[in-house]
């Protein structure tokens, strides 16, 4: 075997808890599997119960407002915390604004596409400080590495940092627990069928927009089943006062027992960096028909599911759930592990200099 790494995530809440936490979680518990020495410097130790091998350590939570100013003062306890260790040999990668790491992963849209926006718009301390702290994550003279999770910000990042190009790998999309339970191959009726949307953050990820699909869909298959998981039904249940069809408001689930229920995931999201909930829904055999602006939109074939632009006609998406739906005995195939997720990154971390002279 290969000598153990000591490598350090930084990130702000650790535990599976999010999509960012949930990738370092996951990154962290494989690498650590995998022999090497994990250390987590965090906020937050959101953990029910510990990872073998890997040492957390909560350095204290800050004030959450202004954000640019959290990010500014959990960076100055990474900093002092590093200097304090002076652990040999280790690699440090950052998942937050910090300014001690070797490399980065980059889990959303840059801050710097704000530039788009008038000047009036963009003229704010707020606006000033993101940016700076963007362009530090990014530019930083120890920068090795920069590391998007998928290719769809791999172009944002492109386009506005393009001085960056010489150290942006290639993305390293999350994995996908292989515990979730295979949907069961079930032939169903032209008028039936199970159609699922699963998020919290409801909005962002197209909860009217679904209903109005789905309202639609009604009219071809009038005994349609629609299951939103993940916001609290009080919360949304204002959506579903005229709905003619039939619903289930779940809140929050287990996600084994939800995704083998379903014919087909919904999901028309207006901003989505990711979406796991995408690629696990294709792990458990469930086609998946989606917005184009998800970052998941790249693990999706023509044999997996449907992409389609945030423009397309309601009738448009109508017409691919309807489809999907005839397709109910068929099972969508996907596989992409955590442990190769982990050693995508093992391959990186080896190429890390540790030599370099900080400037």
């Amino acid at each position: 075997m290969n000598k153990p790494l000591v490598i350090t995530q930084v990130c702000r809440r650790f535990g599976p808890v999010g999509g960012m936490e949930r990738y370092v979680w996951e990154l962290s518990r494989e690498l650590s599997l995998m022999g090497h020495h994990i250390h987590i410097l965090c906020e937050q130790n959101l953990c029910t119960e510990p990872l073998s091998g890997v040492h957390i350590h909560a350095l204290g939570t800050v004030r959450p407002k202004p954000r640019w100013l959290a990010h500014i003062r959990f960076s100055r306890h990474v900093h002092t915390w590093l200097k304090q260790q002076q652990i040999p040999e280790m690699i440090i990668h950052s998942h937050e604004r910090t300014q001690d790491h070797h490399i980065t992963t980059f889990h959303g849209p840059p801050f710097a596409k704000i530039l788009n926006l008038p000047l009036w718009k963009r003229f704010s301390l707020r606006s000033n400080m993101n940016l700076w702290l963007e362009r530090r994550e990014l530019c930083g003279a120890q920068v090795q590495m920069i590391v998007p999770n998928s290719k769809q910000i791999s172009r944002q990042l492109q386009h506005y940092y393009p001085s960056i190009n010489s150290i942006l790998m290639n993305p390293i999309v999350p994995g996908v627990t292989a515990t979730c339970s295979k949907r069961p191959l079930r032939v169903i009726s032209n008028t039936a069928g199970t159609v699922g949307f699963i998020g919290k953050e409801w909005r962002r990820k197209g909860l009217e927009v679904a209903i109005a699909i789905i309202s639609k869909l009604y009219n071809k298959r009038p005994n349609l089943h629609f299951i939103i998981a993940g916001p609290i039904a009080n919360d949304i249940k204002h959506l579903f006062a005229s709905a003619p069809f039939k619903f289930t408001l779940l809140g929050e689930v287990n996600v084994d027992a939800f995704y083998p229920q379903l014919d087909v995931l919904l999901h028309p999201a207006s901003s989505e960096p990711y979406g796991m909930v995408i690629t696990e829904a294709l792990s458990a055999g469930v086609p998946a028909v989606i917005s184009d602006v998800c970052g998941a939109a790249s693990e999706i074939t023509p044999q997996r599911g449907s992409t389609l632009p945030l423009t397309a006609p309601i009738n448009t998406w109508v017409e691919e759930l309807h489809q999907w739906l005839n397709c109910a005995h068929k099972h969508v195939d996907y596989k992409h592990s955590w442990h190769s997720t982990a050693s995508s990154y093992e391959q990186l971390y080896k190429r890390i200099n540790l030599n370099i002279p900080e400037k």
